[in-house]
C-alpha cells in the first residue's frame, strides 16, 4: 500500500467514532435524510462505523468490487429492512464520504504539494469505492423490492412481473 494512502487510512481508522459522530449529527438534521431524524443514534451510528471500520480492507484490496459488494449488500439489506428510502440511503453514503474527507482535511494530513498530489490519488480511490457502494445499494434495493413484490403477489395469488425498477427484464 502507498504511504500517502496509509495517512488517510490511519486517520479514518483512529478516528472512526469521531467521524461517525460528525456524520450522525449531519444526517440527524439534514433535510435530505428525514428518516434519520427519528432513528435511534446507536442504529444510525452502526451504519457509519461499519463502513469506517472496513475502510482499510476496501482501500487496500486487490478485488475492490467484490469486497464493496459484500459490505454494501449488508448496508442495503439493513437500510431496506429499516425502511430507509433509497435516495436517503444513498445520500447517507454520500455524507459518509464527505465527513471522512472533511475530517482528513481538518487534520491537515496533506500539507505539502506532494501530499496534495497523494491526496488526489487517495480521493480517486475513495470515489471508486463509493461509486461501487452506490451501485451495489441501488442494485440490492431493486432486488429486494422485486422480491417483496413477488411475495405479495404470491400471497394474493397473482403473477408478479419480473421487471427491474429500471424497466425491462432483470437478468441474474
Amino acid at each position: 500500500m502507498r504511504p500517502h494512502a496509509t495517512k488517510l487510512i490511519e486517520i479514518v481508522e483512529q478516528n472512526a467514532r469521531a467521524i461517525a459522530q460528525q456524520w450522525y449529527k449531519n444526517v440527524k438534521i439534514n433535510p435530505k435524510t428525514p428518516v434519520y431524524h427519528a432513528m435511534p443514534e446507536d442504529r444510525a451510528m452502526e451504519q457509519a462505523l461499519s463502513f469506517y471500520s472496513s475502510f482499510l480492507k476496501l482501500f487496500a484490496t486487490d478485488k475492490p468490487f467484490e469486497d464493496a459488494y459484500t459490505l454494501f449488500t449488508k448496508y442495503a439489506d439493513a437500510s431496506y429492512r429499516d425502511r430507509i428510502p433509497l435516495p436517503q440511503a444513498i445520500y447517507a453514503l454520500i455524507l459518509m464520504r464527505r465527513h471522512m474527507w472533511l475530517f482528513a482535511e481538518y487534520q491537515a494530513i496533506f500539507e505539502t504539494a506532494v501530499d496534495q498530489r497523494h491526496a488526489l490519488e487517495s480521493q480517486s480511490r475513495m470515489i471508486l469505492m463509493f461509486d461501487y457502494a452506490e451501485f451495489v445499494v441501488i442494485d440490492r434495493y431493486d432486488e429486494l423490492m422485486r422480491k417483496e413484490l413477488d411475495d405479495k403477489c404470491k400471497a394474493m395469488k397473482v403473477k408478479a412481473p419480473l421487471l427491474s425498477l429500471w424497466g425491462g427484464e432483470k437478468t441474474k
